[in-house]
């Protein structure tokens, strides 16, 4: 019998499935790659649970800014009210303003013109006695001038009495 190459590597590769059996390699590999697999599981499980606390932070953050954009538009609402509570108070304040003015320089205007008319008046009787002073004096004789001085005089003393 004559043993060639090939039977040697065939018992060499017997001792060397043999010796793998004997030093329990197949169990560490099966050991080796369980605690991997169970690594990976917890990876899994560690990634699920960060997704989920991240979709629940997700939800928060868009309540949190739904929250703060009702709560903006109702500042602004307010804003907008208020702001047309101050002009429309602004326009009153103007108007009775106006108003008080306009009533003021319809009170001076008035006084003007009383105080115009007075004048006129004044002037027109300064006119007058002046005029019938030249009358009197062309038309009548000293007699007549005394009787109506003296007549004045007893005229200014009866209303001073």
């Amino acid at each position: 019998m004559a043993f060639d190459a090939t039977f040697f590597a065939l018992v060499g590769l017997v001792l060397f499935l043999a010796l793998i059996v004997y030093l329990k390699v197949p169990g560490m590999v099966a050991k080796s790659l369980d605690a991997r697999a169970d690594e990976i599981r917890n990876e899994l499980a560690e990634a699920k649970r960060l997704r989920e606390e991240a979709q629940h932070l997700l939800a928060e953050y868009q309540r949190k800014r739904k929250e703060a954009e009702a709560e903006a538009a109702g500042i602004v609402a307010s804003a907008e009210r208020e702001a047309q509570a101050l002009t429309a108070e602004a326009k009153q304040k103007t108007e009775e303003f106006v108003a008080r003015r306009n009533a003021l320089s319809e009170q001076k205007i008035k006084q003007a013109e009383t105080d115009a008319i007075n004048a006129v008046r004044s002037a027109a009787v300064d006119l007058a006695i002046a005029a019938a002073e030249n009358v009197i004096a062309k038309k009548s004789d000293a007699a007549v001038q005394s009787d109506l001085f003296n007549r004045a005089v007893g005229d200014v003393k009866t209303r001073l009495n």
